[in-house]
């Protein structure tokens, strides 16, 4: 069962902007080593005429890599919960060779999981939808992306290729949140351990979830404003005034530049990011007419064997069922 935390976070995993001021260590180029490793493994599951997403992690051994990748794991459950590798050289490989590496790195961390009804492992995050439709998701376009947690234990980003300009991604601490609302506005902190109804929990219908929990020793949070809004307004559910205090309060501070850190990922660059720990965005950007030019990145969910114990009112989600015969 949860608990309402009443002191101050002081792990790791309580971040603000200023520690990074002189701290990159969250970037890991990866070594020649490493990158010859995939090459080697690449180059073996094609000889046995292997591909994404059929074959498994020892099918595609990545040597010294696979040390760094279970730092990474680590350290996103139980140090900062953010990592970026940075330097696989997505231009020298095919679309369906990025997609077979991208797979491996995710075999190698935990098990991937579906990331829609189709059963997609891959998700492809450019700005292909319409804006102006109700039912296009933010990803698909070129518009701000507020800040949220995906509905599984972490998400990896892979870049492919940049916008012309802008697309900036944005991480910020959900211990860091929570510590600001502990010491400036704990009359609202009970409100956000109530359940809520939360849509695109890869549910049918909205599903209730609290937006923080505190579990065996860790905070989790789950957070979309927009979809909790229209899982209350989908249950006819309205929200009351304090309700939408406490939300607009949440929003005031993940929008405080003190508390987030942005970075541009580059191409090849691939981020993951604990959804319990950590929300993420990405600013507006202009795109290039050209579609061989757009801002393309590649999104990984992924189950991880290391993830926290969650309360029973804060249950987990990972990803969609796969439909049989769908690979």
């Amino acid at each position: 069962m949860s608990i309402i935390l009443t002191e101050k976070i002081t792990s790791p995993a309580a971040w603000v902007a200023e520690d990074f001021d002189a701290d990159n260590s969250w970037i890991h180029p990866l070594s020649p080593e490493a990158v010859a490793a995939i090459d080697t493994a690449l180059a073996g599951l094609e000889a046995r005429g292997l591909s994404f997403p059929h074959f498994t992690k020892a099918d595609f051994p990545l040597g010294p890599l696979e040390a760094e990748l279970a730092r990474c794991s680590d350290e996103l459950e139980n140090g900062r919960g953010f990592c970026v590798l940075r330097g696989l050289p997505v231009e020298r490989y095919s679309d369906i060779q990025i997609n077979t590496i991208y797979w491996a790195i995710g075999l190698h961390m935990g098990q991937p999981v579906g990331q829609n009804p189709r059963g997609d492992l891959i998700g492809e995050v450019m700005a292909v939808g319409d804006a102006s439709k109700k039912e296009t998701r933010v990803y698909e376009t070129n518009l701000y992306l507020p800040y949220h947690s995906d509905p599984s234990d972490v998400v990896g980003l892979l870049s492919i290729r940049k916008a012309k300009q802008g697309g900036l991604s944005s991480l910020i601490s959900v211990a860091g949140i929570y510590n600001e609302i502990l010491e400036n506005h704990r009359e609202f902190l009970g409100l956000y351990y109530r359940p809520w109804y939360f849509s695109h929990l890869c549910e049918d219908m909205p599903s209730l979830s609290p937006i923080f929990s505190f579990h065996d020793g860790k905070l989790s949070c789950r957070y979309l404003r927009q979809y909790l809004e229209l899982g209350h307004e989908i249950m006819n559910a309205p929200l009351s005034q304090v309700e939408n205090e406490a939300l607009d309060l949440f929003d005031e501070i993940i929008a405080m530049d003190r508390m987030r850190l942005d970075m541009m990922l580059e191409p090849g660059d691939l981020q993951f990011a604990n959804n319990y720990a950590v929300l993420h965005s990405r600013n507006a950007f202009e795109d290039f007419e050209e579609p061989e030019r757009m801002r393309r990145l590649l999104r990984l969910w992924v189950k991880m064997p290391n993830a926290r114990k969650l309360a029973p009112e804060f249950p987990g989600r990972n990803g969609f069922q796969i439909p049989e015969g769908a690979y």
